[in-house]
């Protein structure tokens, strides 16, 4: 009767955390997802113009995305913080954390924003075609405008994620779409009497999507009723070590951990390159469309932060493990059902980017090997989600640069290059390094919290 009990309150307490994790991760997932559709509509809506525009918005794109990602990952650190507090009830303190985290976003947009601005020598040394290097130059400049919104964006992203609210980020994401779709179509094409600016426009678009982003968010905050107990605004002070040193701690590996695994594709890709050119596009297929299922994992795992977070700060260790190893449960599950539909499907997914026989046999066989690392990629995220609920990213970081950059890359180069197995042996890499990451994060979890509770 005992056991029967246990059981039942076990698989509800189960169903309960699904729940919760659902009603905050699945707004992040569309939010995220709304994104990506920005980045492809930059795309679609460049290539329409010429192919110096697309090659422009491309090369920028793929210089920019790091910076941000970096800066971004370090105001991640917000979350943890804010959901640990709220799980104590401290709510002064997510007041003095968030404010800090906005004067953070202005530092940080600083040398983002220089960087930015100054990538001609990238541009040199990576061998760009110098007809498109003005044009990229100019994409940058324009898109430098937004930085400092983003980052405030983010920030008070970071704020409502950590009390759990998540469904206004995901509808400004929807708003920004659409101001997306428009600002290029005005500013790219030059339209309702506007000059016909190209790549260059769609910077200025974006930048001005991050600042209705942002306006949105901040309109939604100041003015909520029940936020008037965190004082977000109020009692306005110059920046405050204490506080801004806690966010470096813990954001700074979380950025770093970020930039790590970007780049690591990154570089791929670029290796990829020496393959030729079936080979560079049947990776981007491949990585394009398992990118979208990773949103599905990359949303839970911020869900998972939070309720680790929240449960950690109101109910203790214990409580928070069953939260961390339900979600990454849950996540993985997920990731499985995605698996399974690239094993299942893999000619279909193809069919939706290209009809080129040659170029579907390689992207197929890929597509496979995404299968594959769909679930070590869903226990990765996950399983740094749920140490990042715990404040603990330092030991994350260390271990995405041993699976990334010691183990993942070296043994996709030998195997890729060394071996001629071509894409898929650099694939093999990925698999490797993804799997790797997976195993330490859930073993760290699972030692950490055993520490913690006294074992």
């Amino acid at each position: 009767m005992e056991k029967s009990e246990q059981h039942t309150s076990l698989s509800t307490r189960f169903r309960n955390e699904t729940n919760v994790l659902f009603r905050i991760g699945i707004p992040v997932v569309i939010g995220n997802l709304l994104q990506i559709s920005m980045s492809v509509v930059d795309t679609l809506m460049a290539g329409n113009l010429s192919a110096k525009d697309l090659a422009a918005v491309a090369v920028g794109g793929s210089l920019f995305t790091p910076i941000i990602m970096l800066g971004g990952g370090i105001l991640m650190g917000l979350s943890p913080i804010v959901a640990q507090h709220f799980g104590r009830r401290d709510l002064h303190l997510i007041g003095k954390s968030t404010r800090q985290a906005l004067w953070l976003s202005l530092m940080l947009s600083i040398p983002a924003i220089f960087l930015v601005r100054n990538t001609e020598v990238v541009l040199s040394f990576m061998d760009v075609d110098p007809e498109i290097i003005p044009l990229t130059l100019g994409y940058m400049d324009a898109i430098s405008w937004g930085i400092p919104f983003l980052f405030f964006y983010m920030a008070l992203r970071n704020f409502n994620e950590g009390i759990s609210v998540t469904k206004p980020a995901m509808y400004i994401g929807f708003i920004g779409l659409l101001f997306n779709i428009t600002g290029n179509y005005t500013l790219m094409f030059g339209h309702f009497g506007f000059p016909r600016l190209g790549a260059v426009g769609t910077g200025y678009a974006s930048s001005i999507v991050m600042l209705v982003m942002f306006i949105g968010l901040f309109l939604y905050t100041s003015q909520k009723k029940a936020y008037k107990r965190f004082a977000l605004f109020q009692n306005v002070r110059l920046p405050e070590w204490k506080y801004i040193s806690e966010l470096l701690r813990i954001g700074t590996p979380i950025g770093v951990s970020m930039t790590m695994e970007v780049t690591m594709f990154a570089v791929v890709g670029l290796i990829m390159g020496s393959l030729g050119t079936f080979a560079v596009a049947a990776h981007q297929i491949a990585l394009n469309f398992a990118s979208v299922t990773f949103m599905l994992a990359f949303g839970l795992s911020a869900a998972i932060t939070v309720r680790v977070g929240q449960v950690y700060g109101r109910s203790g260790i214990k409580a928070a493990r069953f939260s961390g190893f339900s979600g990454i449960a849950v996540s993985v599950t997920f990731m499985a059902f995605t698996a399974l539909m690239m094993y299942l499907l893999p000619n279909q997914i193809v069919s939706l980017y290209t009809s080129d026989e040659n170029l579907r046999e390689i992207a197929v066989t890929l597509i496979y090997m995404a299968a594959i690392f769909q679930i070590s990629d869903g226990l990765q995220v996950s399983g740094s989600g749920a140490l990042r609920g715990l404040k603990d990213t330092k030991v994350p970081m260390i271990v995405n640069l041993i699976a990334y950059w010691i183990i993942g890359l070296p043994l996709g180069y030998y195997f890729g290059i060394t071996l001629e197995w071509g894409p898929q042996g650099l694939w093999i890499g990925l698999i490797a390094g993804l799997s790797v990451a997976a195993v330490l994060h859930n073993l760290r979890f699972y030692t950490l919290t055993n520490k913690l509770n006294g074992n």
